[in-house]
C-alpha cells in the first residue's frame, strides 16, 4: 500500500524519480533491513566450514570477510541502480552475496582453512568474469530453464543448506564445533527457538518496516537472551578499529579447478535468478514487462559485482528476491531510494566495528535465523514448481535429478573414484541435479507411452 505523500501514481513507477530525502532515506534502509541478515550469512558459513571462526585462532579472517560482503553489497547496488554505460539495469535492485553458490563452496572448503581461501577468491573473480559474458547470450538460453528446472534447483539450493541451520542451532558446523560439550545442548536451542518463534510473531503480527525486518529482529531477540544466559560476548566490538579499507588479494591467487568449474556453472543459474527479479521489479513496481537492456544490463553488473567482491576478499553478489516483494509491497520503483541504502551499506563497510558486532552474535542464535531463510529457499522451489503441469513425464524427470543430486549430497564418498575436483562438484548435489534436469528436460518426448 502506498502512502501518497512520497509521490503521485506515476512518479512512484518511475524507476529514475527521487521520493522527498524524509520518506527516501528510511526506504532506503528499510531494503537495507530486509536483506542485512541474508548478505552476512554466507561469509559466517563459509567461515565456519574452512574452521576459523567464533573463537579460533583465524576469527579475524571471518571479521573482515563479514565487512567485505557489507561493503560490496553496497558497490553491487550502486552498479545496478546507477549503471555504467549498458552495466546495471538502473532499477531499484539491491546485491547481496548469494546462497546458491554455497552447495559448491562448502565442499571445496571444508577444513581448508585461510589456506584455501585463496582458490576460493579466485573462483569468485574467474565466475564473475565469466557471468559477466553471460551478459551477452542470457537471452537465448531461457528457453532451457522452464519452472519444472528453476524450481528444482532452488529447491536443491534450500535442501543442501537445511543441514547447516541445524548444525548451527545445534551449536556449530564443523569438527571445532562438535567437539564442544555443549554441542546439542538444551541451551543451544532455546536460544534458536526464540529467534524463530520472534521472527514468526513479527513477520505475521505486524505490518511495514517491522514485518521486513522479522529476521534482523528475532536475532536481536536471541541476543538477548544469550547475553542473559551468559553465552554472548562484545569485546571483539571494543577491540576492532573504527575504519579499515579493504585490500585487493587478501587472501592471495591460486588456482582451484574445483571451485573456478563451480563458479561458472553457477553463474548460469544465478544469470537465471537475476532475470527473473528484474522481471518481477518491473511487473511489481511498474506494470510493465522488462527491457532487453534491463535484462542484459542486471547480468552484467551481476558479473561485475562479483568479479570486484572477489577481488576484495568476499563471496559472489546477485540480485535478492527479498527486496523485489518489498519494491512490490511499497510500491516505490525509484532507484534512487535503493541507492541510499547502497550508501549506507558501504559506510558500514568501512567500520569493522560493525562486522565485530555481527561476528559477536552466537552460532546458535544464527542457527535460529539460518533455519528460517533457508527454508524459505527452499520454499521459493516448492512454489515455483505449483506452475509445473505434474504428467508422468516431468515426475519421471524431477524424480531422477533430485533422487540423484540429493543421493550424492548425503553419500559424497560414493563417487571415490572420481578426481578430486569431478568428486567436489558433483557431491555438491546442485550441479548434477540442475544437469540432469537440464538434460532430460531438452531430450525426452513430451508425451510418454
Amino acid at each position: 500500500m502506498t502512502d501518497s505523500s512520497i509521490g503521485t501514481p506515476e512518479q512512484l513507477r518511475d524507476p529514475n524519480y527521487t521520493p522527498p530525502l524524509a520518506k527516501a532515506i528510511p526506504l532506503g534502509i528499510q531494503h537495507v533491513l530486509a536483506m542485512f541478515v541474508s548478505n552476512v550469512t554466507p561469509a559466517i558459513i563459509i567461515a565456519g566450514v574452512a574452521g576459523f571462526s567464533f573463537g579460533s585462532p583465524d576469527s579475524g579472517a571471518m571479521l573482515y570477510m563479514i565487512q567485505m560482503a557489507i561493503l560490496f553489497a553496497g558497490v553491487a547496488t550502486l552498479i545496478q541502480t546507477i549503471g555504467i554505460g549498458p552495466v546495471g539495469a538502473k532499477l531499484p535492485i539491491v546485491q547481496g552475496t548469494s546462497f546458491a553458490f554455497l552447495p559448491v563452496m562448502i565442499p571445496a572448503m571444508i577444513g581448508a582453512g585461510t589456506a584455501g581461501l585463496a582458490g576460493l577468491m579466485t573462483g569468485v573473480i574467474i565466475g564473475g568474469i565469466f557471468h559477466f559474458i553471460l551478459g551477452f547470450f542470457v537471452g537465448r538460453i531461457r528457453f532451457a530453464l522452464p519452472p519444472l528446472v528453476t524450481g528444482l534447483i532452488v529447491l536443491m539450493i534450500g535442501l543442501a543448506l537445511v543441514k547447516v541451520g541445524i548444525e548451527y542451532a545445534a551449536g556449530g558446523a564443523g569438527d571445532f564445533n562438535r567437539g564442544k560439550e555443549t554441542w546439542g545442548g538444551l541451551s543451544n536451542w532455546f536460544q534458536a527457538g526464540v529467534v524463530i518463534f520472534v521472527t514468526l510473531g513479527i513477520k505475521f503480527f505486524t505490518r511495514g518496516m517491522l514485518s521486513v525486518a522479522a529476521v534482523l529482529i528475532g536475532l536481536i531477540a536471541g541476543c538477548v537472551v544469550a547475553m542473559a544466559m551468559g553465552d554472548m560476548s562484545f569485546g571483539n566490538v571494543a577491540r576492532a578499529s573504527w575504519l579499515e579499507v579493504p585490500m585487493p588479494f587478501k587472501f592471495g591467487f591460486e588456482l582451484n579447478w574445483a571451485i573456478i568449474i563451480g563458479m561458472c556453472l553457477m553463474a548460469f543459474i544465478s544469470a537465471i535468478e537475476t532475470v527473473g527479479d528484474v522481471s518481477g521489479i518491473t511487473k511489481g513496481g511498474a506494470g510493465r514487462e522488462a527491457t532487453d537492456a534491463e535484462v542484459t544490463g542486471a547480468t552484467f553488473a551481476d558479473g561485475l559485482g562479483t568479479a570486484i567482491a572477489g577481488v576484495f576478499g568476499s563471496l559472489p553478489n546477485t540480485s535478492f528476491s527479498q527486496n523485489v516483494g518489498l519494491v512490490a509491497m511499497t510500491g516505490v520503483m525509484s532507484r534512487h531510494v535503493v541507492t541510499i541504502g547502497a550508501i549506507f551499506l558501504i559506510i558500514c563497510g568501512f567500520i569493522p566495528k560493525v562486522g565485530a558486532i555481527v561476528q559477536a552474535v552466537p552460532i546458535q542464535v544464527l542457527g535460529g535465523g539460518v533455519i528460517v531463510m533457508f527454508g524459505m529457499v527452499a520454499a521459493a522451489g516448492a512454489s515455483m514448481l505449483s506452475d509445473v503441469n505434474w504428467n508422468s513425464r516431468n515426475m519421471v524427470i524431477f524424480a531422477v535429478s533430485l533422487s540423484i543430486g540429493l543421493g550424492l549430497q548425503q553419500v559424497p564418498d560414493a563417487m571415490a573414484f572420481l578426481g578430486d575436483t569431478a568428486r567436489i562438484l558433483l557431491t555438491s548435489g546442485l550441479l548434477p541435479a540442475a544437469f540432469i534436469a537440464i538434460f532430460l528436460n531438452l531430450v525426452l518426448p513430451e508425451e510418454i507411452g
